[in-house]
């Protein structure tokens, strides 16, 4: 692989929605979690680009072809008393990893937190996900002690009908 690829890391607009999608869905095939896909190409340009905004998009590119998708939002930490960057999915195209452009990305992503004044850079990672060690050499670390829990689908709709009921 050519390791000398101009890099670059853009923010995304309306005109990518396909492109996001597209690299949502090779995400979710390398990590054998297909058939959780639910959004569509709809849902990603609402979700990313109308009146209410939920997350961002950068695209990431080597010599003008995109091989890259950094999705993520700002949570807040009342402890810091600052906001913070969690990146939800952050996906390169197998033949353009181990180069440098993860590195670039968590340049970008730094600079962004501290040009926002955010106080820290979270992410999640799949246990079996061979990118542990890059994020530790770069000087990630995982947070002992703390779980992720999730509630969704028949459980969501169950606690939001009860809330429902018990407010009228």
């Amino acid at each position: 692989m050519n390791t000398n690829l101009k890099i670059n890391i853009r923010p995304t607009t309306v005109l990518d929605v396909s492109l996001i999608f597209n690299f949502i869905k090779e995400l979710a095939r390398y990590e054998n979690l297909e058939d959780h896909v639910l959004a569509t190409e709809d849902i990603i340009k609402e979700s990313l680009f109308e009146k209410k905004k939920y997350a961002e998009a950068l695209i990431v590119e080597a010599d003008s072809k995109a091989v890259g998708l950094v999705l993520f939002f700002h949570n807040f930490s009342t402890f810091l008393g600052k906001s913070g960057i969690y990146i939800e999915d952050l996906y390169i195209k197998e033949e353009f990893r181990g180069i440098g452009i993860g590195r670039k990305i968590f340049e970008y992503l730094s600079n962004l937190a501290k040009e926002r004044n955010c106080g820290k850079i979270e992410w999640t990672v799949l246990d079996g996900n061979p990118a542990r060690k890059f994020y530790e050499k770069m000087g990630g670390v995982p947070v002992e002690d703390w779980l992720i829990y999730r509630l969704t689908g028949d459980k969501l709709d169950e606690l939001s009908e009860k809330y429902q009921s018990n407010s009228k």
